[in-house]
């Protein structure tokens, strides 16, 4: 049922037509993407010893899954486009949720669709063999521009309705699922027929303290494992949300984790834990040692295909936080439109092609990118805490779905949180403050946005 201007019983102005399976491959194809195929080599940089690797990717684990069990009650009862925007609002006002929209609008979104889109492009020029030079009167790389135009089709498609983004992450996630199967293959296949690899005597390594140095390798895993929550997002288009958004959640989160352990597992069956770092594309280097050359092909493969889901995956969801923002009055109102046609906020995505679109023409910010996302943790510590706010606030309020585990399951996620900002203030304090310095320069922004709509003529 809905009201007068099309709103169903939860407010929300968008057609829900993602279904619970569209549902799950948003988190499983948002969450997989390049960090798989490389990450676990820097996490081996990181650590001593195969027993605190392990402990550092079943740690991620855990923490994802605490993250994605307290969404999803958040999710079932606020099931409105926006996602962590919404509970933000809802628990705390409208400052913080805007400068969590601040910071996916000026550096989060667009550092994703940028670094996503390039590495899809630099490894499809792999595959056809190609360096992906400059290209002769325009300064920008082939890799450059095939990723603009990568963001261009991608961004285009979830103009034309959700239901076309959906069948492309649900296609992308059932490939990508495929690839990482196929790696874990490979890895019983060496192991079964030449056993499991041995660990070379190799002079020790220059770490930082320990305790340091497992909380970088978290914060390295806890990238690998980032897309979690993005299916909160698109939550005013999911049907029956209150049944379909807590197995998304859950189950969705749960497939990456066992697919992830997986994967390390057959990594650590062909090449010991001390000659992983260094690997610039662990995965290649597996299936090279196991199959010859064809395995660097079958990886850069599977890579395209898993970043191009994971494009695909973030510009379906990052948009609706901006249409959530424009919706309160906190952004352009022109970006709160539905297109009559499609049913999609199509101004919000047409904005953030734009923005990923100018982040690829200047790569060189590229590598300043992984300074700024650590931004986004204390939004999702935030969001968590959302849960036990709201629960006093609103006792009585409608939830189909409770925390399990409550109240241990969030704390277990708020701690994580805390130990792993603390980690980043200790190891990179520069980037640590000047990502805070991002996110308060939203502080001013917003009290002059109020004013700004304030005078503004009806």
């Amino acid at each position: 049922m809905s009201d007068d201007d099309g709103r169903d019983r939860w407010g929300e102005r968008l057609p829900r037509r993602l279904g619970a399976y569209s549902a799950g491959a948003v988190v499983v194809g948002s969450t997989i993407g390049s960090g798989i195929f490389r990450t676990p080599a820097v996490i081996a940089d990181r650590v001593e010893t195969l027993a605190v690797f392990a402990a550092v990717w079943i740690g991620g684990a855990v923490i994802a899954l605490c993250g994605a069990l307290t969404y999803a009650e958040l999710s079932a009862m606020m099931p409105r486009t926006g996602g962590i925007y919404v509970y933000l609002r809802e628990a705390f006002g409208k400052l913080p949720a805007f400068l969590f929209g601040w910071a996916e609008l000026l550096v989060l979104r667009p550092a994703a669709y940028g670094a996503i889109a390039i590495t899809c492009a630099d490894y499809l020029w792999r595959l056809v063999a190609s360096d992906g030079g400059v290209i002769v009167g325009l300064g920008f790389s082939r890799t450059q521009c095939t990723a603009a135009g990568l963001i261009i089709v991608v961004g285009a498609a979830n103009v034309r309705g959700v239901q076309l983004g959906a069948a492309i992450q649900n296609v992308s996630t059932i490939l990508k699922v495929a690839a990482l199967l196929g790696l874990c293959g490979l890895g019983l296949q060496f192991a079964l027929v030449d056993g499991p690899a041995v660990a070379s005597v190799a002079p020790p390594r220059e770490l930082a303290s320990p305790g340091a140095s497992f909380g970088l390798a978290m914060v390295s895993v806890m990238w690998a494992y980032d897309g979690w929550s993005d299916v909160g997002f698109v939550s005013g288009e999911v049907r029956d949300p209150q049944r379909n958004l807590p197995r998304a959640f859950l189950f969705g989160t749960l497939l990456v984790a066992v697919m992830y352990l997986g994967a390390n597992a057959a990594y650590l069956a062909v090449i010991p834990l001390d000659g992983m770092p260094g690997s610039a594309l662990i995965a290649a280097d597996v299936a090279a040692r196991v199959i010859g050359q064809g395995g660097v092909a079958f990886v850069a493969g599977a890579v395209v295909v898993s970043t191009f889901g994971t494009l695909n995956g973030s510009l379906m969801t990052g948009p609706r936080v901006f249409y959530a923002m424009a919706e309160d009055g906190l952004f352009f109102r022109a970006l709160a439109k539905v297109d009559p046609r499609y049913g999609t906020p199509s101004r919000a995505i047409t904005m953030s092609i734009v923005l990923g679109v100018v982040f690829v023409s200047i790569r060189g910010f590229a590598e300043l990118a992984d300074q700024f996302i650590i931004g986004i943790w204390p939004f999702y510590a935030l969001g968590v805490l959302a849960v036990f706010v709201l629960r006093v606030r609103h006792p009585g309020r409608e939830r189909p779905y409770r925390t399990w585990g409550y109240p241990v399951v969030p704390a277990i996620f708020l701690v994580a949180t805390l130990y792993l900002l603390g980690s980043y203030l200790v190891t990179e304090p520069l980037q640590f403050f000047v990502s805070l310095a991002v996110i308060g320069a939203g502080v001013p922004v917003y009290y002059v946005w109020l004013r700004r709509a304030s005078t503004s003529p009806t």
